[in-house]
């Protein structure tokens, strides 16, 4: 009686998000009954979702070893932890195989399998393992998108893809979610096969059934009242304290802006591990130094060390040798006065590109519902500009520490730009940084098949395919565009 107390106690917290706390009874419930699966599972769940994921490993593999129902689903569990936490591809790659001999249908390890392909740059295995998934589960509506995108610069397929995916969108029994999922992949095989005006179409429809699958919405008030508080919060540079000689390279800048190019570019140099989005900073921010940025009034720098210490000693976890890294996340830009806090020597690589092609390829993509402001054009726009409000702010703070990487001026000329990136860091040139697209690393962008390319130039002035549905925006940024210009 005192156990199933326990279980309904910790399953309440579980549901109610309180992770850490739900851990520490389900631990206490399998120390006193081991043999119960569920709970072992739901441990597992809980210490992933707390950040302790070698322990959420060993958690699970008890609930398998203890005969826990469908085991093949937590052996996916244990494929997304190494994969996306640990960096342990073949390990993740292994127990997704497990899962498949344990049920030879079991979609989700399928598309996983396929996602780690197309993440390691392997499309022809990618591909097969789409089609066997779609040969026994046809209408398994994430993988036909997926599958659709790996193959949407292939014409000799593209009238039956769309084809497809309007069949697809015109059901009833397709929720809003996958419906997303399908028209942005329609939008993108449209794009490619040059019908533009059908392929804006297609994403106008995805964005409108991303906003039906999402309560979620873009508050133009509080992002601008955000960017208020964080100028406020860091008013100035602070006078530099040692936390360390170890310091990364933060390459952030809007979404879509080439910065996963840029990493790609630096990964090139023997001297530089590509951490890729390394989640630390995000969930420092919304956890250790909640509520931010008014945090920071208080904040000592002994704790400041600590955080510094705490991130090198995650990175070096995963990469024991590590000499310089790349942090590639996008919206790091929210955070650069923390990060110079953190690390007083920190170099930032901010990635720039055309205001409109930036725009409109952020509009194109599905992105996660949480960044809700890629959902309406207009909104876009508003956040683009709070963006370019914040980083004139970190310029007066940190400009000799901060390059402009522009993304439109290294595809008309790559290696001055190129060694501009490598001189700003210290590093001597090697004409590997250019052969970015044999890189052999994990790539878990929305940019994994561009930057397995030579490069093109087809994205820089993408803008001019769609300039009549983006005239309303040139009006908007037009002091923007006139800025640029002058650069």
């Amino acid at each position: 009686m005192e156990i199933n107390r326990s279980i309904a106690e910790a399953a309440h917290l579980r549901e109610q998000g309180r992770f850490s706390e739900a851990a520490r009874i389900y631990e206490q419930v399998v120390r006193a009954a081991p043999s119960l699966s569920a709970c072992w599972y739901n441990l597992g769940f809980c210490l992933r979702h707390s950040g302790r994921f070698e322990d959420a490993l060993s958690a699970y593999q008890s609930a398998i070893d203890r005969g826990v129902s469908e085991p093949e689903e937590v052996h996916l569990n244990r494929a997304v932890i190494l994969a996306d936490q640990l960096r342990r591809t073949g390990d993740a790659e292994r127990e997704l195989h497990r899962a498949i001999e344990i049920n030879p249908r079991y979609a989700p390890a399928f598309l996983n399998l396929a996602n780690l392909a197309e993440d390691a740059g392997r499309r022809d295995e990618a591909r097969v393992l789409y089609e066997r998934l779609l040969s026994f589960e046809p209408e398994y509506w994430p993988a036909v998108a997926r599958y659709a995108s790996l193959r949407a610069a292939e014409p000799e397929v593209s009238e039956a893809l769309c084809e497809g995916l309007e069949r697809a969108l015109a059901r009833f029994d397709v929720s809003p979610f996958d419906k997303a999922s399908l028209a942005f992949a329609l939008g993108e095989v449209l794009d490619r096969a040059g019908r533009f005006d059908a392929a804006f179409a297609a994403y106008d429809m995805a964005n409108g059934f991303s906003r039906a699958a999402s309560t979620v919405r873009y508050d133009r008030g509080v992002q601008a009242g955000f960017v208020d508080r964080v100028i406020g919060a860091f008013p100035q540079a602070s006078p530099k304290v040692d936390h360390g000689s170890w310091s990364p390279v933060f390459v952030c800048g809007m979404f879509r802006s080439g910065s996963t190019l840029t990493e790609q570019i630096l990964a090139g140099h023997p001297r530089v591990t590509a951490l890729g989005e390394f989640e630390f900073v995000p969930s420092l921010v919304q956890g250790g130094l909640a509520p931010f940025p008014e945090s920071m009034a208080t904040m000592s720098e002994a704790s400041l060390s600590e955080f510094a210490s705490s991130y090198e000693a995650k990175v070096r976890a995963l990469y024991r040798n590590v000499d310089i890294a790349t942090d590639k996340r996008p919206d790091n830009f929210l955070y650069l006065g923390l990060l110079k806090r953190m690390f007083p020597d920190a170099k930032i690589v901010h990635t720039t590109r055309n205001p409109l092609d930036n725009i409109l390829s952020i509009y194109f993509l599905n992105l996660d519902a949480g960044m809700s402001y890629a959902a309406v054009l207009t909104d876009i726009v508003h956040h683009y500009r709070e963006y370019r409000r914040l980083m004139a702010h970190w310029r007066t703070l940190f400009g000799e520490d901060i390059l402009d990487f522009d993304y439109d001026a290294f595809v008309a000329e790559p290696e001055p730009n190129a060694r501009r990136l490598t001189d700003f860091l210290g590093l001597d040139w090697r004409e590997e940084c250019l052969a970015f697209h044999k890189r052999t690393n994990l790539v878990k962008t929305a940019s994994v098949w561009q930057v397995r390319e030579p490069l093109y130039v087809r994205s820089s002035g993408r803008w001019k395919n769609y300039e009549r549905q983006l005239a309303p925006v040139r009006e908007m940024i037009a002091d923007l565009l006139t800025e640029e210009a002058r650069l």
